[in-house]
């Protein structure tokens, strides 16, 4: 069966075109009209859900992902690779994990231009995490869960590894600290009046220490997230949590997912409650697969990426299309981020390679 011709516009999508692509992921059916509406919240990218009727074995909806119609969002996919490491995660990476991600149904990119899909299972009626209101403990345990799914199967593995879209982390630290004194002055100015002066200050003191953050560990690599959060999670639907959103994954240290996660996602007050035990939860699935990790370097490396939040509003909010949503965003994620880093005493742990006694609780 021959593949499906790519088509990058979803106002050029046809009945034809999505009965190819079905027949080739193996439904046997064929659509005959259908319905397109754009859906989530996506910065880089745009999600369209497509209706369908027809007739045979057909799914009632499926999902496309395409480039975002914003000019400075779409250069931003195209600049960082984002588009072709998403395509790339879905054709040679999905199968080598056990996190739960959406059914691929197709993707293909064109190299030159970046232009691409993905079209890929619909997963209604389950719910897009709340970024902004953050998620309750039973949420965070299973995106802590599924974290170690992602880690566990490819912990050390450098055969992922390649020079364009899945690099490591380590070997190029001055690559996020560049990118950083370029955008960090816009991010200071543009949400001074929201920031207090201790939350300015510690975007000061990550700064100082980001040559180190991605340097300063001992334990093996895997793949990870990156921008592991609940706008990329799906809660409910056909799983009780997919995690979606693969523009990103680099090979580096999985305790930075881990931090991003719990640094962005739950409120402190849940977060100082819970995070031992999430944190245990993540740490004891993952050594069912064999990870060399232990409890120490755990919690160590946990407090060490802390940071990864804050780092992320900082860098991403200067470099994608402004919207009232996405300041809310990520001055929500930078607030916690921060928290969790004075909380952790972060700054100090990255600088001095330590670890602190909470670890042992």
């Amino acid at each position: 069966m021959t593949q499906p011709v790519l088509i990058s516009d979803p106002a050029r999508i046809t009945a034809a075109w999505l009965t190819e692509a079905l027949n080739n992921a193996g439904f046997d059916g064929r659509v005959n009209d259908f319905d397109a509406v754009s859906i989530g919240t996506g910065q880089v990218g745009e999600n369209v859900r497509f209706s369908l009727s027809g007739s045979g074995d057909l799914p009632a909806t499926v999902v496309g992902k395409f480039a975002s119609p914003d000019p400075v969002s779409r250069e931003t996919g195209i600049s960082t690779l984002n588009y072709k490491r998403e395509v790339h995660f879905y054709q040679h990476l999905q199968s080598r994990v056990n996190i739960q991600t959406p059914r691929c149904l197709f993707a293909d990119i064109d190299n030159e231009t970046h232009e691409y899909i993905i079209l890929m299972e619909d997963l209604a009626p389950g719910e897009q995490g709340d970024q902004l209101g953050g998620c309750n403990a039973d949420q965070a345990e299973l995106a802590m869960v599924q974290l170690a799914h992602l880690h566990g199967p490819v912990w050390g593995d450098t055969s992922i590894l390649d020079d364009e879209l899945i690099t490591s982390r380590r070997a190029n630290p001055g690559g996020i600290r560049e990118l950083w004194d370029m955008v960090s002055p816009g991010f200071l100015a543009r949400y001074a009046d929201r920031l207090t002066d201790a939350e300015k200050q510690m975007v000061g003191q990550v700064g100082d220490v980001l040559d180190l953050l991605n340097t300063s560990y001992s334990i093996d690599d895997t793949l990870i997230h990156i921008d592991y959060r609940l706008d990329n999670m799906m809660f409910g639907g056909p799983h009780p949590l997919t995690v979606v959103d693969w523009q990103s994954p680099a090979f580096g240290c999985g305790l930075n997912d881990a931090a991003y996660f719990m640094g962005t996602s739950l409120a402190p007050e849940l977060r100082r409650e819970t995070e031992i035990e999430l944190l245990q939860r993540y740490f004891s699935t993952l050594q069912t697969y064999n990870a060399d990790l232990s409890w120490d370097q755990c919690w160590q490396y946990y407090c060490h990426h802390a940071p990864a939040g804050l780092i992320m509003a900082v860098i991403a909010s200067m470099i994608v299309g402004e919207t009232e949503r996405g300041n809310d965003m990520f001055l929500a994620m930078a607030k916690r981020s921060a928290t969790m880093s004075w909380d952790l005493d972060s700054v100090d742990v990255i600088a001095a390679g330590k670890s602190l006694d909470k670890r042992d609780q």
